[in-house]
């Protein structure tokens, strides 16, 4: 293969039969089962990169389970994510602090186009009788479990809509040959196309159990202040760059000191 041909051909890996597809990425009926509590801000302030923000006083987070059942390249496959809302420049939006998912094309396409911080275990979403249930195992154990009640309330799809219509960020870090950065960027993506079929909330609890591999649990639930059932289609955006780490360190050092 020439080099040309390579260069025409590259787009992920392998070369000759990569592990996903190139967009648009439709997703038809997903599920989302979205539980927002309030942690430590401590904590949370440990763990969210500069320049992104938080709203110290109320120091929330939400923790989603996201069945998929029916998306372009992916295929069929369940996500479970810890998501802290955050300002970027004055715009509010969310920030992935943990990914887990069950599916290789969606790791590799995830962490690949986006910089989605994603790993291999097995999430579920599905109703049993009068609950929704969302669990999360890593291996043989259970890292969390969240519950709601049913359809109990409908809520304002105005406001759903418009929260999906909101920024996403995310750190996408990809190393070097020698395993020092190449790559280390804050992006920003959209979900696009959105057709919301339905939004309700409920009472609700979560459970986070400690996990070396999958620590979720490092920012507790204190206490619940809300959740929501999200049915919808839409289209997973590509992102764009907004702040390049390596960028504002190598300025910062042809700078000096002052």
């Amino acid at each position: 293969m020439r080099e040309n041909e390579v260069l025409e051909r590259a787009f992920a890996m392998p070369l000759t039969n990569p592990a996903y597809s190139r967009g648009p990425y439709r997703f038809v009926d997903r599920e989302y089962l979205i539980i927002t509590y309030r942690t430590d801000p401590a904590k949370l302030r440990a763990v969210l990169p500069e320049p992104l923000e938080f709203d110290e006083r109320q120091a929330l987070v939400k923790y989603e389970f996201i069945r998929m059942p029916d998306s372009n390249s992916f295929g069929d496959y369940a996500e479970s994510s810890q998501v802290i809302p955050v300002s970027f420049r004055g715009r509010s939006g969310s920030y992935t602090h943990y990914m887990f998912l069950n599916g290789e094309a969606a790791i590799a396409g995830g962490r690949e186009l986006w910089g989605f911080p994603k790993k291999l275990a097995q999430p579920t979403l599905r109703t049993e009788v009068e609950t929704i249930i969302g669990m999360l195992d890593y291996g043989p154990l259970r890292v969390a479990t969240g519950t709601m009640g049913y359809k109990h309330r409908e809520a304002d799809l105005a406001q759903v809509k418009a929260a999906l219509e909101e920024p996403n960020f995310l750190l996408k870090i990809i190393p070097h040959v020698d395993g020092s950065p190449r790559i280390c960027e804050l992006v920003e993506y959209r979900h696009e196309e959105i057709a919301l079929k339905g939004a309700w909330t409920g009472p609700a609890a979560l459970s986070l159990t400690p996990h070396a591999l999958a620590p979720v649990a490092e920012l507790p639930v204190l206490e619940i202040v809300a959740s929501i059932h999200i049915r919808a289609d839409l289209t997973l955006g590509l992102g764009r760059v907004v702040h390049d780490y390596l960028q504002q360190a190598s300025r910062s050092f042809t700078a000096g000191p002052r």
